[in-house]
């Protein structure tokens, strides 16, 4: 059997040709399995027939263990304002169109008990301070800066809106955009659009992949 100290000589030498990683010499992991290090683009490909099989086994070993994991919260995130975790009732938080953050009750109530304190006129986000929008044009403004910003939730409400009205094709390049910034619930619906096929071709193997990832 090696050695501790064997296998840890071992983990600092390139997988294909043997060298080993020093100050001139920079090795990089397998990203798909971490098993293995190469100190090259080239020298990582010559290794790929031997090491595929034991790569995508311990790839597939790594995304189980990242989809039966038990997470340390919800989807949901903690409120930016007191880091409660945010309750899953929608009744019980708010979001704000100005940063859309997800803010508790509490905080709301405390940040209005403090404008009536203080005799404050305008009514602000609990969050950014910034004024509440006067009227929907206004609304409308803020929504369209944080869609120019890549706000995961403003890409999903654009994609939303455009599910609702029958533009698919639409709707699933807002999610898609939404879904590579990390939103959940837009990894949730492309998968249902690719069951369904609605403006993109049907791909069962696709639609596993984006509910894994939500679930994730």
């Amino acid at each position: 059997m090696m050695s501790s100290a064997a296998m840890d000589e071992a983990d600092e030498i390139c997988a294909s040709c043997g060298i080993s990683g020093g100050d001139d010499i920079t090795l990089k992991n397998c990203t798909a399995c971490y098993l293995v290090k190469y100190c090259s683009i080239k020298c990582q490909k010559e290794h790929r027939s031997q090491h595929k099989r034991a790569c995508k086994k311990r790839a597939a070993e790594l995304r189980d263990e990242l989809l039966f994991k038990q997470p340390e919260g919800t989807y949901l995130g903690d409120c930016p304002i007191c880091f409660i975790p945010i309750p899953l009732d929608p009744e019980k938080s708010s979001r704000r169109p100005c940063c859309c953050k997800v803010i508790c009750d509490g905080c709301i109530y405390a940040n209005h008990k403090r404008e009536l304190e203080e005799l404050q006129v305008k009514k602000e986000c609990p969050f950014c301070r910034t004024p509440l929008p006067k009227d929907n044009a206004e609304l409308d403004r803020m929504v369209k800066r944080r869609i120019q910003a890549n706000d995961p939730f403003a890409l999903r409400k654009l994609a939303s809106d455009y599910y609702e009205e029958g533009d698919y094709g639409s709707a699933f390049e807002y999610f898609t955009k939404a879904a590579k910034v990390g939103d959940v619930q837009a990894h949730q619906q492309l998968g249902h659009m690719y069951v369904e096929g609605k403006g993109v071709e049907a791909d069962m193997k696709k639609a596993i992949y984006h509910w894994e990832e939500a679930a994730i």
